[in-house]
């Protein structure tokens, strides 16, 4: 092909936009694709290509003998969020509850799965995976079936550090200890750097794991201002720190869950100064950062400033093995301090799905996985935004995520997604109501729908139903 990969995604995307910001409205004729393809440099089939994948979503149509046009009812014209505005003061912890209720109806098979943020078997490289993990398993089982050590597997980590390269991040295999998911990378990050009763400063809305982690460690959570675009005010931080209460910062490197957000690089860099200012460690979330719409993978904290106290956690979790529960930490000043608490609480991890991993990302397989996964999850939010816009009310807000597979909504103030979460069960529907998303239950008025399953008519029936209700609920 002479034209990039993923180039017709990108001549997609600037449509979008014009249709988006209603410079292109719904009936008029779209630029011909001898003008996009000329604009743009491209080939006419990478245009046609691009419009071919707006005509199915709803976007364009074609008319025989005339070109294509915008498809009425095309344009998402609801907001985004506002800027949350949190109390400025940290608050205990106590989310437990309500998370409970939400996962165990997520869990359900039966009800159509909106609420957790996960992506479905059929999206994931399972099979692949699986091959490796039986080869392992086959060649090597015995050597295998042992303790490794509470670092993990030497491959795998090497792996990692030759990953993080691309993008400028230098990570040392010795710095980096395999975890169970994520969540254990930060749990144990947060043993290292703080003790119960201290405050950490967060992003206002976060997400719930993140809070039961917080909840169980005895610590107190200081949610900031956050914007669905731009990332947390840096004003607020500011003032956080002066006054001293904070002692660590637990922050997502790029697209949190459930805003979806990515922050530019100057001002991460802003944030990391802050911080050494004042002498308080960072804790970056970076779960979603292979899951980017943009042309290149946004750059985490620490490739941004090497030096500074970062402890760094990740998994593949949402990219290719939920179920493998492999994720990592890296933190060259307090490693000894992670793998003390490392060995006290899981010893090691399990060694196979650590060395499946390990040879599926020198296989070389990852990496076009993670591009179907892109352009699939970027499909399903398109989709799914066009459906909220067509079934929810006008004054819902929703988020317009640069990465990640979640989409967050706001409501009139008043409105109760608690009561529209225990209504829509009674229809077959599991949704995350947005009172899990805050240390102190606020965001009632919100929910997040997750994208991360294939777009069918069931799912687009669902959000239908959920407008409707939604809808009945406000008495409109």
């Amino acid at each position: 092909m002479s034209d990039q990969p993923r180039r017709y995604e990108d001549l997609a995307g600037f449509v979008t936009a014009l249709v988006e910001n209603g410079t292109l409205r719904a009936g008029m004729r779209a630029p011909s694709l001898r003008k996009v393809a000329a604009q743009h440099e491209a080939s006419m089939s990478t245009a046609l290509q691009a419009y071919r994948l707006l005509e199915d979503r709803g976007v364009l149509e074609a008319r025989p003998r005339s070109g294509f046009y915008v498809a009425a009812g095309s344009r998402v014209a609801l907001d985004k969020p506002a800027v949350s505005s949190p109390p400025a003061k940290a608050a205990k912890v106590t989310v437990t509850p309500g998370i409970t209720d939400l996962l165990e109806h997520a869990a359900n098979p039966e009800l159509v799965p909106l609420g957790c943020a996960i992506p479905s078997a059929e999206l994931l490289a399972a099979g692949r995976l699986d091959r490796f993990l039986a080869r392992a398993a086959r060649t090597k089982g015995t050597d295998y079936n042992i303790y490794t050590e509470p670092r993990g597997d030497a491959e795998l980590r090497a792996e990692i550090a030759r990953r993080a390269l691309r993008w400028g991040q230098v990570v040392d295999p010795r710095d980096t200890a395999i975890t169970c998911g994520c969540t254990e990378a930060l749990s144990l990050a947060l043993r290292a750097v703080t003790k119960r009763g201290d405050t950490v400063a967060i992003e206002s809305p976060t997400y719930f794991g993140l809070l039961q982690v917080l909840e169980s460690l005895g610590l107190k959570a200081l949610e900031l201002p956050t914007d669905a675009t731009r990332g947390i005010e840096i004003g607020a931080l500011e003032k956080a720190l002066a006054a001293k209460p904070v002692r660590a910062c637990l922050f997502s490197s790029s697209f949190n869950n459930p805003l979806g957000f990515a922050m530019s690089e100057a001002k991460k860099r802003r944030i990391v100064d802050l911080l050494e200012a004042h002498g308080v460690p960072l804790i970056e979330d970076d779960i979603y950062g292979d899951i980017y719409f943009g042309k290149e993978r946004p750059k985490p904290f620490m490739a941004l400033r090497p030096k500074a106290d970062i402890l760094y956690c990740s998994s593949f979790s949402k990219t290719v093995a939920p179920g493998y529960r492999v994720g990592w930490i890296t933190a060259a000043r307090h490693i000894d301090r992670i793998l003390e608490e490392k060995f006290a609480l899981t010893l090691c991890g399990p060694a196979l799905p650590q060395v499946a991993i390990a040879a599926f990302l020198a296989s070389g397989g990852y990496d076009s996985h993670l591009r179907r996964m892109r352009r699939v999850f970027a499909d399903h939010i398109d989709r799914m935004t066009r459906a909220i816009g067509r079934s929810f009310p006008a004054s819902t807000r929703v988020t317009r995520p640069a990465g990640g597979f979640v989409l967050w909504l706001e409501l009139p103030a008043g409105f109760d997604s608690r009561q529209l979460f225990d209504r829509a069960l009674t229809k077959g529907i599991c949704f995350a109501p947005g009172d899990v998303f805050s240390a102190a239950g606020r965001y009632r008025n919100c929910l997040r729908l997750s994208c991360g399953h294939a777009w069918d008519a069931r799912i687009e029936k669902s959000i239908g139903t959920l407008g409707k209700m939604v809808h009945r609920q406000l008495g409109d």
